[in-house]
């Protein structure tokens, strides 16, 4: 009972058991985006402007650029997931979907990759006082 048709299950027709995997990392990634993001939301608002010298000032410092690490990562990570899901549901020919996946995947290296070094970068630059830099 619940175990599909008969012919089904000859035929190894039925759940892959792999969906509630991605559903799970989906919702805490959500979870994950919503946390940091309230975090960055509050902190700017608490900044008493939003030069370039006060922000990067800001950034700084280790739980800022620790939670705007999290922020690429977990967005970076939740869009992968979801849309992952959305290649293998619709693209049926198994060629294009390896090259999409890997499309995907490299997006989602470079993309994270580039946002942590921006982080970085304005976290360990020092910020010049005067001209421009």
């Amino acid at each position: 009972m619940g175990n599909g048709t008969s012919i089904g299950r000859v035929r190894g027709l039925g759940s892959a058991h792999t969906g509630a995997h991605h559903w799970l990392l989906q919702r805490f990634t959500a979870v994950g985006n919503l946390v940091t993001l309230i975090f960055l939301i509050v902190s700017l608002l608490t900044l008493p402007n939003l030069s370039y010298a006060t922000v990067s000032g800001w950034i700084g410092q280790p739980i800022p650029a620790v939670m705007m690490a999290l922020l690429v990562l977990t967005t970076f990570w939740h869009a992968r997931i979801g849309l992952q899901v959305l290649v293998e549901d619709y693209v049926n020919d198994s060629g294009s979907r390896f090259g999409v996946m890997l499309a995907l995947n490299l997006a989602w290296i470079g993309g994270t990759v580039f946002g942590l070094f921006c982080i970085a970068r304005l976290a360990l630059v020092p910020v010049a006082t005067g001209g421009a830099a």
